[in-house]
């Protein structure tokens, strides 16, 4: 009997090797998100993308959204990851002609309209947006007696000299996006005078949003003096939120009239070359379904596609949409940002 032990041994062995023993669950897959430092979603929606995939999610930040989307062309051979999400409209025709994503057509497409799907392709796939505007202070203008600026044309008027505070286009995200606003009413040949008159009516230039808004602005996060500064449509129900008590209403208002704002709308994509196709594409289909879109507004306070998703109240009760935000096409904006940026530098900061 002992002598057969050894010959039964092998015998289940080659059993095994072919496929008659039973196999052992396999754990997790690993599905690689690469971003913008400002993604943000609830740790129980991804448990719930997690569960329902058997999969770990590991989120790559990138830097900014320019610095990101640098990082998936420089890495197109050997991708970082297998889906990238946060390039939006300014970007957007540079991922595209690098060739970074495959084309993916969700079935959740059908829930979104048409005016956010810029890549008839469907190798980017809209997921939020958010519109820049002027945010004003309240209080300021009520204090002052003064009307609010109904146009682009109106902030050159003697009447909010020295009010407005904007972010240096070359830096900041905001500020390139209200640069294209200008361009987009003006036109590429007429959006440097429209600057030059702002220059003459006492306009400040910082680097960054948050200097703008947390130092120069007058609004209740910030304690300048200067009421109005270029931010979000969904700074004002942040101000809601992030309030140390309780507001009844906003202290900060966006003015939203026909191309005064500019919208990004960011895109998420399958990265060429991910050996994670499926779960790539059932992690997309996540964040159009409602479940990660109505989580969106407040994690990373933009709006959803997705139009069957629910805004939060105080999204609803503070925030404003531009009905008619200016249009720049993106090829436009990739062939010439730069020339802007260098021309808008050399008329208001020279």
């Amino acid at each position: 009997m002992k002598r057969l032990l050894p010959l039964l041994t092998t015998f289940s062995l080659l059993l095994a090797a072919c496929g008659g023993a039973t196999p052992t669950p396999q754990g997790p897959r690993i599905l690689t998100v690469m971003t913008h430092d400002s993604f943000a979603v609830s740790e129980d929606v991804i448990v719930a993308f997690q569960e329902a995939n058997n999969a770990t999610v590991q989120i790559l930040g990138s830097g900014d959204a320019g610095t990101a989307t640098n990082q998936a062309i420089l890495n197109r051979d050997a991708p970082l990851a297998d889906v990238f999400f946060g390039i939006d409209n300014t970007l957007l025709t540079r991922g595209l002609e690098a060739g970074i994503f495959e084309p993916y057509q969700s079935p959740l497409l059908d829930e979104i309209p048409n005016h956010f799907k810029l890549d008839p392709k469907n190798r980017a796939l809209p997921v939020d947006y958010g519109d820049v505007c002027l945010n004003f202070d309240k209080a300021y203008f009520e204090d002052h007696n003064l009307p609010l600026p109904d146009s682009l044309e109106d902030l050159t008027k003697a009447e909010y000299e020295g009010l407005l505070v904007v972010e240096n286009p070359a830096s900041s995200s905001p500020g390139l996006a209200f640069m294209l606003a200008t361009v987009g009413h003006f036109g590429p040949d007429g959006y440097l005078h429209y600057w030059a008159d702002l220059r003459a009516n006492g306009l400040k230039v910082v680097e960054d949003w948050e200097t703008a808004y947390f130092t120069e602005f007058s609004g209740s996060s910030g304690r300048g003096p200067r009421p109005l500064v270029v931010s979000y449509a969904s700074s004002p129900p942040a101000e809601v939120v992030f309030a140390e008590g309780p507001l009844d209403e906003a202290p900060t208002g966006s003015l939203v009239a026909p191309d005064m704002c500019f919208r990004q709308i960011e895109f998420v994509g399958v990265l060429v070359g991910t050996p994670n196709r499926d779960l790539a594409e059932a992690w997309i289909d996540f964040m159009l379904s409602t479940t990660f879109q109505e989580d969106v507004p407040m994690q990373m306070f933009v709006f959803p596609v997705n139009s069957s998703a629910a805004l939060p109240v105080e999204f609803v009760q503070y925030a404003q949409i531009a009905d008619q935000p200016a249009f720049v096409d993106p090829s436009d904006i990739a062939a010439r940002r730069e020339e802007w940026i260098e021309a808008w530098t050399a008329t208001v900061l020279r």
